[in-house]
């Protein structure tokens, strides 16, 4: 009889163990985790970065800078550091990206214009526009490294791929090439009037603006020249990478003048365009998503925020933020 009990029980346990392992199967799979592209829009009149989802367009927060003049935005690599320049107050202002709040205020002086990081994000270079200097400021404690000198109104900055130059336009009609490791101006090329935003293209050479005329120049960053001009319309602001199926990439460029973004073809060795976007008024700021599909441009007149579909070249969305949003950028 003892017998007889103990196998029913057993019985009964392997049958619990079945239910249990079998209900186990039936049950959904934990959903995967996907991480949320958010786009950082500063508002230059608004002393404040907006931010809203990349996929869905919904707001998600505004972030007070702490400073005024909010001009231009670098966004670390792993996406956890904003920094921004304020050109009233002359001060970079960084934000914990997870924590939507600013968490640093750099003074690096008069007019700071953009800031970019370097290619291994250990260093923040600035362009103050009213004391002719490039400020150095180390990522890790926010202390500034060092000042290097330049020509009349630096502007735009960019690096090379391999990171020993780093290019600065200015007002003079120049971009100067910096060793980054001497931290000395070491050529000087002519391009045009009021040259500003400057960028690395995909094929490794540096792709930049002459907002007071209108066209765009790549320089080769092996013979620091400019090999190519091309225009594009009057006051082009920024430009934009992104892929459009086998044709692609291709340059998108804000050309305020035109209320357009003009399209470039970026993948031969002699650029040209190949169309163009009618966006609304005043488009300065562009970005692309990281897949290339999407572009997210700003309107300083109208304090918005389009976004625009590289397949279609269709405004997919309007997403309102602050005041003169001047740049745009996004996580991946």
């Amino acid at each position: 009889m003892n017998h007889r009990s103990m196998g029913f029980s057993t019985l009964v346990g392997f049958l619990t163990i079945g239910l249990i392992s079998g209900c186990a199967n039936l049950m959904p799979p934990a959903p995967l985790l996907i991480e949320q592209t958010k786009v950082y829009v500063a508002n230059e009149s608004s002393n404040s970065v907006s931010v809203f989802d990349g996929k869905t367009f919904k707001p998600i927060g505004e972030i007070d800078t702490l400073n005024h003049g909010t001009h231009d935005l670098s966004l670390s690599r792993n996406g956890k550091q904003l920094w921004a320049t304020n050109l009233a107050s002359g001060r970079i202002s960084v934000i914990d990206t997870g924590e939507m709040e600013t968490i640093a205020s750099i003074y690096t002086g008069n007019r700071a214009h953009v800031v970019t990081l370097t290619n291994d994000n250990r260093q923040a270079w600035v362009a103050n526009i009213g004391n002719d200097t490039i400020s150095i400021i180390d990522t890790n404690n926010y202390r500034i490294l060092g000042t290097i000198p330049v020509h009349k109104g630096p502007m735009g900055i960019a690096f090379s791929k391999d990171g020993r130059l780093a290019y600065v336009s200015s007002q003079d009609k120049m971009v100067n090439v910096i060793d980054t490791a001497a931290q000395q101006v070491i050529k000087r090329i002519p391009v045009g009037a009021n040259p500003h935003f400057l960028v690395l293209g995909p094929n490794g050479r540096i792709w930049g603006t002459n907002t007071g005329s209108q066209d765009l120049y790549i320089i080769d960053t092996n013979s620091n020249e400019v090999v190519q001009t091309l225009e594009v319309g009057p006051a082009p602001q920024q430009i934009a990478f992104a892929f459009k199926g086998t044709s692609g990439p291709n340059a998108y460029v804000t050309v305020a003048g035109l209320n357009k973004v003009i399209i470039v073809g970026a993948n031969t060795e002699v650029p040209s365009v190949r169309g163009q976007i009618d966006v609304g008024e005043g488009p300065n700021g562009i970005w692309a998503n990281s897949v290339g599909t999407r572009l997210y441009v700003g309107h300083t007149r109208t304090n918005e925020v389009r976004i625009l579909d590289t397949g279609t070249n269709q405004i997919l969305a309007t997403v309102p933020v602050g005041r003169k949003p001047i740049r745009v950028v996004a996580s991946k």
